[in-house]
């Protein structure tokens, strides 16, 4: 089963690819406080159209380059 992911765009700049940054609560090894833990993954977009700042859902693929794992599957916003 795929992984699929939220995050929001940080950047669009390169041609067909945009990096999406997902957060996720985790809790601390010892004190059990959850914290706020952030992962950067370069996203296929195949031709469509994102802005900076949208929120993502993006989908585990087979290795499309070197570094990017994800396609876009919807815009939320």
């Amino acid at each position: 089963m795929a992984k699929i992911l939220e995050g929001k765009v940080v950047s669009a700049n390169m041609q067909d690819t945009i990096i999406v940054e997902v957060q996720r609560m985790t809790p601390h090894p010892l004190y059990k406080k959850l914290m706020k833990r952030n992962k950067k993954f370069k996203v296929a977009t195949d031709g469509k159209t994102v802005t900076v700042g949208s929120r993502v859902r993006i989908v585990e693929t087979r290795p499309v380059a070197k570094g990017k794992h994800f396609k876009l599957m919807e815009v939320k916003t």
